[in-house]
């Protein structure tokens, strides 16, 4: 007895000395320059055996420390992107004493960046060479939102009153997804996104001067949102379900995969968004004296899905045979009600009012099939072939009763019942192949496109008479459109020491050929347009030190218009109100300067300046009958000066900040006399505040703000915002995550702005049900790591961004 309390006294007081005969392991990293190196992950291993002890990740200033050390010999390995790895000589840890170790020099591997693997929390904006990457995984407040509500967050981005994107100031935004140019344009594009849930998203990038190998479409640059495709060898997914709240309710559900083997990767995606939203729209419009004070509210019901599968075979260790297939399909009722009261010249009261009401039925389906073949070789060769087919159609149906009443709503004055079926068909095929080889110490990059769009819009009108509608063939047309672009392009990027050049020149070859039908003369029944152009483009980045980069970009654009918007008929609004096609608007073009400077790769300021010839905008014009329509011109040119600031970082260990801030002014220099030339100073912010609490929560704080700004160049929108706050809880090991979130809690999002043309003052306002609760749930099945599955992009992208209204 006496022998066993021995002999556990004693190996209390080992243990006991063991636990108190610990060190701290201390030391700094620098580069050549002596400059700090800033987050190396710093591994303790043992030796001899090589076994992971712990590990630290370096502070800004190059620092390090490992607790808690038992007494042993150990050595170092530390990693970091963009310098060899390192690997210390062996070190005995004795005592308690702090092991001081000297600086570690780390040599610079900047050859090897794309292969270096870093298994860390990616940051919320990383800020690379030719882009900016919003990672929206690690924003909390995502939850429940769309692909749409997630542009407002990301850095430079600006989504204006009527749902137009612009980037540091500018619009004509090309649209990527997974790296594949949308044939989508304008609400359909929009509607598109906002089917598309946040759980389906990886990280929106965001290219302000494309280099030449990209589609010089798009004049403010490309935003390419990349879906979520799970990492290696194994099975593994992703199932979510999420609830919105507002005035209605709307429900979203989603299901990823991916399977890999060594020679095969099999990989799917589908979700949906279903349920009622609205948006009330207000114009008080003053037309030759009379005024006209509209009043209009729009209820959704929308049913969307989205659905992807691909597979990679791999060939062999250098080449890779793939195809993917995504299709969505969107159906849509909208019902809108609205009234207005016409008061004559002089009146205090009104002489008619005008109840109108719309039933809208919209059925869209989008199918792309993708086939691709990788090859990368030595000494810097690779070829990429992408083969691509696409359809897009939509039947539209809508049916509009306009009533018009005496002043007291007590008598029908007169009454017109129209319904339109409007079906649209568009074809896309497209070819494309890129290849780079090294090339007088750089890297030379060659390549060409071939795409072929053809479109049917089909525009059929009636009037409902007792019930039964008959062909209005005045009102009647098809419109056709064959657009073909032939592209080629070259690209040259080379390193001296600390400056990097990149120069490109890409042409451009376009055909086209719109063609109306109809049973009326017009005189614009077909246009026919043949032109070339070359897009230049370059770059400098000059790394000062390790800690301050300087970068000066220069880009041409063109934004060529969508194809509705070319059709030359008329689509009517209402009683008083009609949307008209231009068939003669001309693209309009942009060159873009921007001169950045980055500090510790989180911190960036830009000062960017942008040109732009022959912009065109949709405005409203009088007609002597107090009827007004809309058109799209050419009508200015633009002139933005943007100042932009980003800067994601860390306080402390449990508070993180990011906020992204646009400051810009611009000027719209009228080349049009149905335009008045306008200039506006603007400011756009977006802020976060991260937190982690302590039981595995976390919570975040969030909003934005717009001053008061230009909306499409003829708008002056007042100031608007919102605040949101959101949580989250991850369970049984991290498997599920809960996530609750409320969005616009003030209700500050709704828009007022004013125009005004010749003849003609427009004051508007308007909003949708942007306050809300969201909740959604995902549960994360199978292996948690495995390689990465192959990331590229398809020939068709471009196309996609070009359909729509």
């Amino acid at each position: 007895m006496f022998r066993n309390l021995l002999l556990l006294f004693m190996g209390v007081l080992l243990m006991a000395n063991q636990a108190i005969a610990q060190a701290d392991v201390t030391g700094k990293i620098k580069d050549k320059d002596g400059e700090p190196v800033i987050a190396a992950v710093v591994a303790l291993l043992t030796s001899p055996g090589d076994k992971m002890v712990k590990a630290a990740v370096a502070k800004n200033d190059g620092t390090f420390t490992i607790k808690m050390v038992k007494a042993g010999s150990y050595k170092l390995q530390i990693r970091v992107l963009g310098y060899k790895d390192y690997s210390s000589k062996a070190f005995t840890v004795s005592g308690n004493a702090t092991k001081a170790l000297d600086a570690i020099t780390l040599e610079n591997d900047i050859e090897s960046l794309g292969e270096v693997v870093v298994k860390a929390e990616k940051p919320l904006v990383q800020v690379l060479a030719d882009k900016t990457v919003f990672n929206v995984d690690n924003t909390v407040g995502t939850t429940g939102s769309s692909g749409f509500d997630l542009l407002r967050k990301a850095p430079g981005v600006i989504v204006d009153n009527n749902d137009n994107v612009m980037v540091e100031g500018k619009s004509g935004v090309l649209f990527y997804i997974n790296g594949k140019p949308s044939v989508l344009r304008g609400e359909d594009l929009v509607n598109y996104l906002k089917t598309l849930q946040a759980t389906d998203i990886e990280a929106i990038e965001i290219i302000t001067q494309p280099s030449s190998k990209y589609d010089a479409e798009g004049n403010a640059g490309i935003i390419n949102i990349k879906l979520k495709r799970d990492k290696s060898l194994g099975t593994n997914g992703t199932v979510s379900l999420g609830l919105i709240a507002g005035q209605y309710n709307r429900y979203t559900s989603s299901l990823s995969f991916n399977n890999r083997t060594k020679k095969t990767s099999l990989y799917g995606a589908y979700s949906n968004r279903i349920g009622r939203s609205f948006n009330f729209i207000n114009f008080y419009r003053i037309q030759n004296g009379t005024t006209f004070d509209s009043r209009s509210r729009t209820v959704r019901d929308r049913n969307g899905h989205n659905l992807r599968l691909g597979f990679d075979y791999y060939l062999s260790k250098k080449s890779t045979l793939g195809a993917i297939v995504t299709g969505s399909f969107n159906e849509m009722f909208a019902n809108n009600d609205s009234r207005t009261p016409i008061i004559p010249n002089g009146a205090t009261t009104p002489s008619q009012v005008l109840v109108a009401e719309s039933d809208a039925h919209n059925k869209t389906f989008n199918g792309y099939a993708n086939v691709n073949y990788k090859y990368e070789g030595d000494k810097g060769r690779s070829l990429n072939i992408d083969v691509d087919y696409g359809q897009y159609i939509s039947d539209r149906t809508n049916l509009q009763p306009n009533r018009f009443f005496d002043g007291d709503e007590a008598i029908i004055v007169s009454e017109n019942i129209t319904f339109f079926d409007t079906p649209v068909n568009i074809g896309v095929f497209s070819a494309q192949l890129n290849y780079t080889q090294n090339f007088l110490k750089g890297v030379l990059g060659i390549g060409g496109k071939y795409a072929l769009v053809s479109t049917d819009n089909n525009f059929q009108f009636y009037d409902r008479v007792g019930g039964v509608d008959i062909l209005n063939i005045a009102q009647t047309n098809e419109f056709f459109y064959d657009e073909q672009v032939t592209a080629a392009y070259f690209n040259y990027n080379r390193k001296f020491k600390k400056l990097n050049i990149q120069f490109g020149l890409r042409m451009e070859h376009t055909a086209s050929d719109g063609r109306l039908e109809s049973m009326q003369a017009n005189a614009d029944n077909q246009v026919k347009r043949d032109y070339v152009n070359w897009f230049p483009s370059g770059g400098l980045t000059y790394n000062l030190n390790r800690t301050n980069t300087l970068a000066l970009n220069y880009s041409r654009r063109i934004r060529r218009p969508n194809y509705q918007v070319l059709n030359p008929f008329e689509y009517r609004i209402d009683g008083l109100s009609f949307r008209k096609g231009n068939p003669f608007l001309q693209p309009q073009y942009t060159d873009n300067v921007k001169l950045s400077h980055t500090y510790k790769y989180t911190l960036t300021t830009s000062l960017s300046y942008s040109f732009t010839s022959d912009y065109f905008a949709q405005v409203t014009e009088a007609l002597p009958d107090n009827r007004n329509f809309l058109m799209t011109r050419n009508v200015a040119n633009r002139r933005v000066i943007n100042l932009g600031i980003a800067y994601p970082t860390r306080l402390t260990k449990w508070w993180s900040i990011y906020f992204s801030l646009n400051a810009y002014r611009s000027i719209f220099e009228a080349t049009n006399p149905a335009f008045i030339g306008i200039s506006q100073n603007a400011m756009s912010l977006y802020a976060q505040n991260t937190f982690k609490l302590p039981g595995g929560l976390t919570a975040e704080i969030s909003g934005w703000y717009s001053s008061p700004s230009l909306w499409g160049g003829t708008y002056q929108v007042k100031s608007l915002g919102a605040l949101n706050f959101a949580f989250q809880k991850k369970l049984l090991g991290n498997k599920i995550t809960a996530r609750l979130a409320f969005n616009d809690v003030l209700y500050t999002s709704p828009w007022r702005g004013d125009t005004f043309f010749p003849n003609l003052s427009i004051y508007g306002s308007g909003g949708w049900d942007s306050r809300q609760v969201r909740f959604s749930l995902s549960y994360n099945f199978g292996r948690k790591e495995i390689k990465r599955a192959r990331k590229r992009k398809t020939s068709i992208e471009n196309e996609k961004g070009r359909m729509g209204n």
